[in-house]
């Protein structure tokens, strides 16, 4: 089922090579839905879903522990087998599409985050850099 959902990076994304020709970035995310139970105590639901991500790999040094992201993919159930083969169900997500949306509160500073990739836009933006010339385009 194809869903677009909203979360938080749990840890910095990871690209991995497949059968030495084909790369994928994995990472998980987190969403958080908050409710009051029936005794109106404040309660908080964590779901965490796998995230593959087969297009652009250069994104991966942008999905950080901490990034607030909005993806869009086909979300499925899976389930692994623990060490007693019983099936450990969890939510898998082919992405087809990443926005980067911010930082969370425990965002790291190490590597470049969404600040930089926008301030870095801008920058190229504001130097005509990113212009074309009407000769250049293909209609």
């Amino acid at each position: 089922m194809r869903m677009l959902f909203t979360g938080c990076i749990t840890a910095d994304a990871a690209v991995r090579e497949i059968g030495g020709t084909r790369k994928v970035t994995g990472f998980t995310v987190a969403i958080n839905d908050h409710f009051k139970d029936r005794e109106g105590a404040k309660k908080t639901l964590t779901t965490f879903i796998e995230c593959s991500y087969w297009v652009n790999h250069g994104l991966a040094a942008y999905l950080t522990r901490g990034v607030v992201v909005e993806i869009f993919g086909r979300v499925e159930a899976k389930a692994w087998l623990d060490s007693e083969n019983k099936p450990k169900p969890y939510l898998a997500c082919t992405v087809k599409d990443v926005r980067l949306c911010g930082t969370g509160g425990n965002a790291r500073q190490e590597k470049p985050g969404v600040a930089a990739l926008q301030g870095a836009a801008a920058n190229e933006a504001a130097s005509g850099a990113a212009s074309t010339n009407d000769d250049d385009l293909p209609f």
